[in-house]
């Protein structure tokens, strides 16, 4: 099931089957579809994104409390929409604290995200806005209770025992634990 994003009349993000729904996902799947599109033209095979270790935790969280399903964003991935095309994100397993340090160190100056809602999100201090900073919230307060809280999230997207999953979808086809309950 695909949803798209809407604002509903009242300006506020709209809600459709249980589910939230952001711009965001709509807004980035046109941002890579201009990168691949440019990258073809370019003749280029493969796409450097900036997506580091704490951005896939915090992806993690947002699929799960959000989209109510157990995803990731993957370091590596081959595009579905342009053959030949592939993703990769070198920093996937780089803290974000050490990219900052690094970039303080060299004396850089980091663009910007260019999203209105991010930017409306800082300018008011709105965090109802940025989903992304409610999970850098939620994920500092386990902190207090787990050190490990981080590696413990990353890690559970590798250690996924589809043995004690109700339900799972691999390759588009969603499968049921039922299916293959009386093959034991």
């Amino acid at each position: 099931m695909k949803f798209k994003g809407y604002r509903r009349p009242d300006g506020k993000i709209g809600i459709r089957n249980h589910v939230l729904i952001l711009p965001c996902s709509l807004c980035a799947r046109m941002r890579k579809g201009a990168l691949n599109q440019a990258a073809l033209e370019l003749g280029c095979n493969k796409i450097a994104l900036g997506h580091h270790y704490d951005d896939a935790i915090e992806t993690i969280l947002m699929s799960i409390l959000y989209g109510g399903q157990f995803n990731t964003m993957m370091p590596k991935l081959h595009s579905t929409n342009f053959p030949g095309m592939e993703l990769i994100r070198p920093l996937y397993f780089v803290k974000e604290e050490d990219i900052l340090s690094w970039k303080d160190y060299n004396h850089l100056h980091f663009l910007q995200c260019a999203c209105r809602f991010t930017e409306e999100s800082e300018r008011n201090r709105n965090e109802e806005l940025s989903k992304r900073k409610e999970m850098k919230r939620l994920i500092s307060g386990f902190r207090k209770i787990n050190p490990y809280i981080d590696t413990n999230i990353f890690k559970s997207v590798g250690n996924v025992n589809l043995d004690a999953c109700i339900g799972y979808v691999q390759n588009g086809v969603r499968h049921h634990f039922l299916e293959t309950y009386d093959n034991c």
